[in-house]
């Protein structure tokens, strides 16, 4: 029911970002105010994420996230019916609020909610949910926006927001039983929380060594997802047409990647999803910046995308094991902020470089700077360590 509900929720959110693209275009006829939509997602995460943590590890988890859902889907629903720039930035801005709440608190509820020898595999049924999702979202979008406008998509999405509240609402309470800390959250408990998520990184070295080798690798591939469409254009000089292929076929690839991960998910250990999935996902990147025909490119993004699959079902089941849910939110919360601060200095640097100097060879420079953060990672991963093979159990 969490993966239905959720799978339904991303299949919307795909419908919606094609929509409310379009939607802002067609309003204003500005590239800038399209820009602008995705400045409002990372303002959202620094006024949040601060202190949503220490609200996530005080709070039912269940109920918090049937809350944000309902509170999505009627902000999502008055999008269509409001023709002010200002005024759906501010709602986006709300949406986006609310939504900093949910990812780190599903990762608690998930934790709770899946026995530990399972959690691989429904990471992997996640992701290909997700990947799923991103095939057919903008395809659907595409029929519906043809036939009937933006506006509906939008209501779809509304609508989408409150199935996945309804099938949360089906799961178990798993926090039934439990004496719930209801203190007030003030400037004193923000530094006693940021205290003991410190506490907890001076303790766990061997963890944090894994967990920012593999979020320095992973964050250069998003700083070099922000040069895609100009080193297709420019460098490989592609139609839109085959760009939308390359990106239709890398979903496929990231579909296969997830089946396949959530089929072996018994057999191989983490380790290998780990180390071995970053390690190809970024070996990847460099083939792609490497490439100079459609065929290469697209061999290139499938291969990546079929491994990054195997990565983020690995990252994910990693973190759930072994943060402790205590202050799985908190951590998160705190992660996600500074997550997002290093992503937004990579992706301004790459993009500064690009313009001084050659732009395939600053992606590729990039793209194996990543690689050896990754092989770094796969390496510290094998390493026939105590504490190592613990985590990875």
């Amino acid at each position: 029911m969490l993966i239905l509900g959720i799978g339904i929720s991303y299949l919307g959110n795909w419908i919606y970002l094609i929509a409310l693209n379009l939607s802002i275009l067609e309003l204003t006829g500005s590239a800038a105010a399209v820009a602008g939509l995705y400045i409002i997602r990372p303002i959202a995460i620094l006024l949040t994420n601060t202190w949503a943590g220490s609200v996530i590890d005080r709070v039912n988890k269940r109920r918090l996230m049937i809350m944000i859902d309902l509170v999505r889907g009627l902000l999502v629903f008055c999008i269509p019916f409001i023709g002010s720039l200002l005024i759906i930035y501010a709602l986006l801005l709300l949406i986006n609020i609310v939504g900093a709440f949910f990812g780190p608190s599903s990762t608690v509820y998930i934790a709770k909610l899946v026995p530990q020898e399972n959690r691989k595999r429904f990471n992997s049924i996640m992701s290909m949910t997700n990947s799923g999702a991103f095939l057919l979202g903008p395809a659907i979008a595409g029929v519906l926006i043809m036939y009937f406008g933006t506006e509906l998509c939008m209501m779809i999405n509304a609508v989408t927001f409150l199935v996945c509240a309804f099938f949360i609402f089906l799961l178990p309470n798993v926090e039934e039983g439990q004496h719930r800390n209801r203190e007030r959250v003030g400037w004193q408990l923000l530094i006693n929380d940021w205290r003991t998520v410190t506490t907890y990184v001076m303790k766990a070295k061997f963890f944090m060594i894994v967990y920012a080798l593999f979020q320095t690798a992973m964050l250069i591939g998003f700083a070099l997802d922000s040069q895609e469409v100009t080193f297709i254009k420019q460098i490989l000089q592609l139609s839109d047409w085959e760009y939308g292929v390359i990106v239709s076929i890398t979903g496929v690839g990231a579909l296969a990647g997830a089946f396949v991960s959530a089929v072996i998910a018994k057999k191989v250990p983490l380790k290998w999803y780990l180390g071995a999935g970053m390690f190809l996902t970024s070996v990847g990147y460099a083939w792609f910046y490497s490439s100079n025909s459609f065929i290469t490119a697209t061999a290139a993004f499938v291969f990546l995308g079929f491994f990054m699959a195997f990565a983020n079902a690995g990252y994910a089941t990693f973190f759930q094991n072994n943060v402790p849910v205590s202050i799985m939110g908190r951590f998160g919360s705190m992660a996600d902020m500074l997550q997002g601060i290093v992503q937004i200095g990579f992706t301004l640097i790459l993009g500064f470089l690009a313009e001084w100097f050659s732009l395939q060879l600053v992606c590729l420079i990039f793209s194996v700077v990543g690689a050896c953060f990754a092989l770094a990672l796969l390496i510290t991963v094998l390493l026939p360590l105590k504490q190592g093979n613990a985590l990875m159990d």
